[in-house]
């Protein structure tokens, strides 16, 4: 149902757009305020356990998307769905690094999380292309009711999972870099690991909202346009996932490259869909490399709590470009 959100609350219920829009941008802000308290949860009580109360909130969340009725319904469902969002990021990536550290397969981290980003991107795809069919054939009715089942999938698999050892400690020194250790004090490697990620998730999170609100492309293309841009994503954690371990220079080349596409874009806009696109494919290739880095430079009593951290200036950089290029297209 990702993507027919706006058509259920605002045909079948009812409600106006600019209501259902300013409480949906008010859930992705709250995302951001409980990021962290969500990372010190799955720390400090069990990985495992978050994941399975993000999958729980998630649950009730598309219960309440399908059931609920008015604005009351939408802010429950809203806050929900954050909160199971909030407690499974870094909660995920924590657990496969602690289970990967504890089977001695600590290298295969970065293709392991590069190869399962590649998988779900392109499952939202086919899941996005296939909720509409099944709504245009059977309703809304089934579309919600499948959607809920596959949240419970999901809940199900959390609670068949196991809570690993805790891992070794990292080097106190610094980060590795292309087989090099880098010297740095671990605040600051974190927030230069994240940031240069964050600021080229938010490019090309503007540059794709720009693309698709031109007004020159017909709807055909437009699909075109969305499914290119969500493959190319997917093709950069592929790459990825053969790429060697790297780390905070890797980060900021990458975000370099993605700001030159965006200026180039800006500047000859004949080329715009295509910089878009490239963006999207650095923006793929970045995730896995930043995941794996974090990791390995994170202490095992903060390792949800890093993650969590770079999901939140992640969405904080979103949001501050999306408003931009939304005065930009004005």
């Amino acid at each position: 149902m990702h993507g027919l959100y706006l058509l259920w609350w605002v045909q079948e219920r009812g409600m106006p757009a600019a209501t259902v829009a300013a409480i949906l941008a008010a859930g992705d802000l709250a995302i951001v305020a409980v990021e962290v308290p969500t990372g010190w949860f799955a720390d400090r009580l069990g990985h495992r356990l978050s994941l399975i109360v993000g999958s729980a909130c998630q649950v009730a969340g598309m219960l309440l998307c399908w059931l609920g009725q008015g604005i009351p319904g939408l802010v429950a469902a809203s806050v929900l769905v954050g909160l199971g969002d909030g407690f499974r990021s870094g909660a995920d990536q924590a657990l496969l690094y602690r289970s990967c550290v504890a089977l001695g397969r600590e290298a295969d981290f970065q293709r392991i999380e590069a190869r399962t980003r590649a998988v779900q991107i392109s499952a939202l795809v086919g899941l996005v292309m296939a909720g509409g069919f099944i709504v245009q054939r059977w309703g809304f009715a089934t579309g919600w009711l499948l959607e809920t089942l596959l949240c419970t999938t999901g809940l199900v698999l959390a609670w068949a999972m196991a809570e690993p050892p805790a891992a070794a400690e990292p080097p106190e020194d610094g980060i590795a870099e292309n087989g090099r250790t880098i010297a740095v004090n671990g605040l600051a490697a974190l927030s230069l690991l994240i940031l240069p990620l964050s600021v080229l998730g938010g490019l090309t999170s503007a540059a794709a909202f720009l693309a698709q609100t031109s007004g020159r492309t017909d709807p055909q293309a437009l699909t075109l346009l969305v499914a290119a841009i969500s493959l190319a994503e997917a093709a950069g954690a592929i790459v990825a996932a053969r790429m060697p371990s790297s780390g905070i220079l890797t980060q900021a080349v990458l975000a370099s490259l993605g700001l030159g596409a965006a200026i180039t874009g800006a500047i000859r806009p004949s080329v715009f869909p295509a910089a878009v696109i490239g963006l999207s494919f650095l923006d793929g290739l970045a995730h896995p490399l930043r995941a794996a880095a974090m990791q390995r430079l994170a202490a095992d009593a903060m390792r949800a709590r890093a993650a969590s951290f770079a999901s939140a200036c992640d969405k904080a950089c979103d949001t501050v470009l999306l408003l931009a290029a939304g005065v930009w297209r004005r």
